[in-house]
């Protein structure tokens, strides 16, 4: 990514550019969009990635302090750099194909070493987990009516996903097992 941002980085630089904010209500926004499954900010890495980007001039203590639960909250809001590096990044971000390393296939490369029955159990608990999160989705979706387009892209990605993923499961675990492969005549 331009500037050297990770995919944490930008998600919160994006998220101050859409307006500044405390690091307590960087956490509110991205666990009501659901952004937790596809980044990896986790609650306490909010104060260090703001003062990361911060040290980089790409973030600045904006206004006077929040106040909320007794004690004042730091809002911060992007400088100039941090706006143009935001976009670049995120240009590139949407521009590039990248690869994805999903633990799932390796799981599937290394298929012939579990058992059958366990390989059908596994497969029935991914199953199951991919319904989970489809309804989990669409129920943050109905919450949230008026979310900005570029937000309600974001569900109807990961979603598509999901639902992709759901439909390759479910045929997949349709095929008889147990037959020999194709590819190594049945050796």
């Amino acid at each position: 990514m331009p500037e050297d941002l990770t995919p944490a980085e930008l998600t919160l630089l994006g998220l101050l550019v859409e307006r500044p904010r405390h690091g307590y209500e960087l956490a509110e926004v991205i666990t009501a969009r659901g952004m937790r499954e596809w980044t990896e900010i986790g609650f306490s890495s909010i104060y260090y990635l703001l003062a990361k980007l911060r040290d980089r001039g790409l973030v600045a203590e904006v206004g006077p302090p929040a106040s909320g639960r007794g004690r004042s909250r730091k809002v911060y809001g992007p400088t100039e750099d941090g706006r143009r590096a935001c976009a670049r990044a995120a240009e590139a971000a949407v521009a590039e194909l990248r690869p994805v390393y999903p633990p799932v296939l390796v799981g599937l490369a290394n298929q012939p070493v579990i058992p059958p029955d366990r390989f059908r159990a596994a497969l029935a608990r991914r199953a199951a987990a991919v319904a989970g999160k489809i309804a989990e989705l669409r129920a943050a979706v109905a919450a949230q009516p008026h979310a900005p387009r570029f937000a309600r892209a974001v569900f109807d990605y990961f979603l598509a996903q999901l639902e992709a993923e759901q439909r390759w499961l479910s045929a997949y675990r349709a095929e008889p097992t147990g037959a020999p492969d194709q590819e190594d005549g049945g050796r």
